[in-house]
């Protein structure tokens, strides 16, 4: 039987659920899986192999050179977007109502650990230029940085908002209404961060004490959101 747009309604169905990139079903979480089993799941081994390059290029440059309170800052926030990968890998594939529930709860979770982790990252800048307050935010990376921070803490409080208040937002159907926003928002999120951690190699610190290279930056990043963005449903973002 074929739909309004003349495609069958069986084909229909399985485009609405089909990822950007890679096949039906990809993706998806089966009802007898575990939610670990969505870390791992499609395109998500590319993502972790990108996430976990970035914080293993930060991490061990760090404690390769003087450990010094400024430290912490790349420490803190490349661990930060490390469990806030995890916790998008985790809800994406959901596909039945439980699933959604149980996955959300888990993502809200995550994302509050990865939000105090990057916040911890922030105030350790910030001590660090409390000395020369005119040093602040002068460069790119700095800028960015914080527009990312204040993106983030919005990001984070509307979809508590979305899910665990709905009523703020006059029904639960006008709260659902925006779900699509709220993951559009949180990818261009992703890719903001990573722009801001390969524009961290321009910085004086960098140069002079870490010496993490651009271009593996950029390939790590690339992984990243090339495992990332595929297993996106286009019919949760509307399209």
């Amino acid at each position: 039987m074929a739909s309004a747009t003349g495609i069958p309604e069986q084909n229909a169905a399985r485009d609405e659920e089909e990822p950007l990139l890679g096949r039906p079903g990809d993706v998806t979480q089966k009802p007898e899986q575990g939610f670990h089993w969505n870390l791992v799941t499609g395109t998500a081994v590319v993502a972790q192999a990108g996430v976990w390059i970035l914080v293993a290029l930060v991490w061990s440059a760090v404690f390769e050179a003087n450990f010094i309170f400024f430290s912490y800052h790349p420490l803190l926030n490349s661990a930060g977007i490390l469990v806030l990968i995890q916790s998008i890998l985790l809800l994406q594939p959901t596909a039945t109502q439980k699933q959604k529930i149980q996955g959300t709860y888990i993502h809200s979770g995550l994302n509050f650990i990865a939000l105090g982790l990057l916040l911890a990252g922030l105030v350790v800048i910030e001590m660090n230029k409390a000395s020369h307050p005119e040093t602040r935010f002068q460069s790119v990376h700095g800028r960015l940085g914080l527009a990312v921070y204040i993106l983030l803490i919005l990001q984070f409080l509307i979809g508590v908002a979305q899910f665990y208040l709905p009523s703020l937002f006059g029904s639960v159907d006008r709260a659902k209404a925006i779900y699509k926003y709220h993951r559009m928002s949180g990818y261009a999120i992703i890719v903001l961060s990573v722009a801001t951690i390969c524009l961290a190699t321009q910085t004086g610190f960098n140069k002079n004490v870490l010496h993490i290279r651009l271009w593996a930056t950029i390939v790590a990043g690339a992984l990243l959101i090339v495992g990332l963005l595929p297993r996106i449903k286009k019919h949760k973002l509307g399209m």
